[in-house]
């Protein structure tokens, strides 16, 4: 090793130290202070985002008055205090009324930044520029838990130079499927500094298209470079490390910058202590234990991994398990569990239902069905979760290869015929419709690159990290089946744009997306789905139809789950729906609390 590359080490540490020092520096620093011909910062800066106000701390010169801005935040909003430099400070002023948020701040030096060379695929970004896209900007929040925005503020500030609102759009469906906002610090209140910052980065969860993500985040950093600002921060749960690998291998470093807000009930996960073994729920049950917090419900947890808890207020107590509870009978529950049992019961109760017949050892019988119908669907009798289903079989091969997959899982088989449309789930509450969502296979896209499997890979992680780990898509003989009818196998290389549906069944469990159609569900459907709760006498339940359109009224009956996942219908009010049906008298309590009328 030469002298000169021995002795690079320790300048490049040395220089790394220095810049992490003045980074330092320069963040904790005030920056109301001018530099060079610059107009002074406004002092008490913030800016509404409609969420909440984005309050930079740096421009307030007196902490007393920071925490009365903190004070008065709106109900149902989230103020943050960014760019606090004594957070020690505020905390011991106001213990019981702030906290300080468990998030890093990131900053990518736009004059290092370099954009990348690949283009975006399958979609575009472009400004947000309709009061449809706000909608679909609200559903993305709702969908990742986050807290939403008038319409009417976005449209409202869309020509407001301090903020920049981005969407990406896919090509081909049009839908709205990711977002960000941009915050210019010079434009909003003359930053010395020229800063700018990333906030609510979301990206539709049934989105099929990789780095719909880092594309935004991309373009947002291009964005602010023209316009000449020096960096882009942005603020991220110190847990979030699958946020926190994107931001790094784009280039953001973490700097010691504190954020401080209030404690209300949408902060209560990041300043309450948790549950014992709360890691351990599913989305579906931790969905509704946090609404049970939020209104002041006792929870216990009874078996955190198999989704049982108990709730108790005012001396009533629910026991449940995921959204199945103590109010659904035994009766209901047996019915709902044998898929030949449900479908005679709704039919006695008028609902259209497929021809079925229960799979025997005469092949004549079968193929004689097979014939007569032409599309089959394989399904064991018990199961959920869309094992063991097969569906739009026109073969005896792959029917009896359909049939023995299905035996592993359940000693009886159905075959019934094949209704060609979409999957639609309605789920009723009190007997009452609370959701609609279609429910469409897997599907991957071609890059032109990479195997087939590699994409089934990518598209698995990526629905994974979308649903808490729910939602994979398996690689087995049934997906095999599904590539062969498309041309392709497993090793396959598809042409770029080439899209793929790598599984007829469009359960969430095995890579499907799910996509609300509330609004629109065609009133026959509704009926269908109310008439088919009555029969089985259940206040919760899920009704799965095969449908023409999720508009049109034409319909068949498929089967109804008695514990139906209510995480999957969001933005719809899933949880607060069955927290009403439990405890009817709670629903006040969570208005008083959001509206600041009752103590935390």
């Amino acid at each position: 090793m030469s002298k000169d590359h021995t002795m690079a080490r320790p300048r490049s540490e040395k220089a790394l130290a220095h810049r992490l020092k003045r980074m330092r520096a320069e963040a904790m620093q005030p920056s109301s202070a001018s530099t060079g011909d610059h107009n002074p910062a406004r002092e008490a800066a913030f800016v509404d985002c409609g969420w909440g106000r984005l309050i930079f701390a740096q421009t307030f010169s007196d902490p007393a008055d920071l925490l009365e801005l903190l004070r008065n935040e709106g109900a149902e909003r989230r103020d943050i205090a960014l760019y606090v430099r004594d957070p020690h400070v505020l905390l011991a002023a106001a213990p019981q009324h702030v906290f300080l948020d468990p998030s890093h701040t990131f900053r990518l030096e736009l004059s290092t930044y370099r954009p990348s060379r690949r283009q975006p695929q399958g979609y575009f970004i472009r400004r947000l520029s309709s009061e449809a896209d706000a909608r679909a900007v609200n559903r993305i929040y709702a969908s990742r838990g986050m807290v939403q925005v008038n319409p009417d503020f976005f449209w409202s500030n869309r020509d407001n130079r301090a903020i920049t609102y981005f969407v990406a759009e896919d090509v081909i469906t049009g839908e709205i499927i990711g977002t960000v906002t941009g915050i210019d610090h010079d434009r909003a209140f003359d930053d010395p500094e020229r800063g700018a910052s990333l906030w609510c980065l979301a990206v539709e969860p049934q989105a099929r298209h990789p780095g719909i993500g880092e594309g935004l985040v991309r373009r947002l950093a291009e964005h602010f470079s023209a316009r000449g600002a020096a960096h882009m921060d942005l603020s991220v749960l110190h847990d979030n490390e699958q946020a926190i690998a994107l931001y790094e291998k784009l280039g953001f470093r973490r700097v010691p910058v504190f954020a401080v807000k209030c404690k209300n009930p949408i902060n209560e996960k990041l300043f309450a202590p948790p549950l014992a073994a709360y890691d351990e729920l599913n989305p579906y049950a931790r969905l509704i234990v946090d609404e049970a917090h939020r209104r002041g419900i006792h929870v216990e947890l009874t078996d955190a991994q198999a989704g049982f808890f108990r709730l108790s207020q005012g001396g009533r107590s629910v026991h449940c398990r995921e959204s199945l509870s103590d109010l659904t009978s035994g009766v209901a529950m047996s019915i709902c569990d044998d898929k030949a049992v449900t479908r005679r019961v709704v039919e006695r109760a008028g609902l259209a239902v497929p021809a079925q017949m229960t799979a025997g050892d005469d092949p004549e019988q079968l193929a004689a069905f097979l014939q007569r119908h032409e599309r089959v669907v394989v399904k064991p009798a018990r199961g959920e979760q869309g094992r063991g289903v097969a569906v739009d079989i026109d073969n005896m091969d792959d029917l009896q290869n359909a049939i023995t997959t299905a035996n592993d899982l359940c000693e009886r088989v159905l075959v019934e015929e094949c209704f060609a449309g979409e999957d639609l789930r309605l789920l009723v509450i009190d007997f009452e419709l609370v959701a609609a969502a279609v429910r469409r296979p897997p599907c991957i896209v071609g890059d032109g690159r990479r195997k087939v499997r590699s994409l089934i890979a990518a598209q698995s992680r990526r629905r994974a990290a979308a649903t808490g780990g729910e939602s994979t898509i398996p690689l087995d003989a049934e997906t095999e089946r599904c590539l062969g009818l498309a041309g392709f196998t497993l090793d396959s290389v598809p042409d770029e744009g080439v899209e793929i549906t790598v599984r007829k069944t469009a359960n969430l469990h095995t890579g499907g997306s799910i996509h609300d159609v509330t609004a629109i569900a065609h009133p026959r459907l509704v009926e269908a789905a109310l008439k088919a709760a009555r029969a089985i006498d259940i206040p919760v339940v899920g009704i799965d139809l095969m449908v023409r359109s999720p508009t049109q009224s034409d319909y068949v009956f498929i089967e109804a789950n008695e514990r139906p996942g209510l995480a999957n219908h969001e933005p719809q009010p899933t949880a607060e729906r069955f927290l009403d049906l439990l405890f009817p008298l709670s629903g006040h309590r969570a208005s008083a609390h959001a509206s600041g009328k009752m103590p935390a």
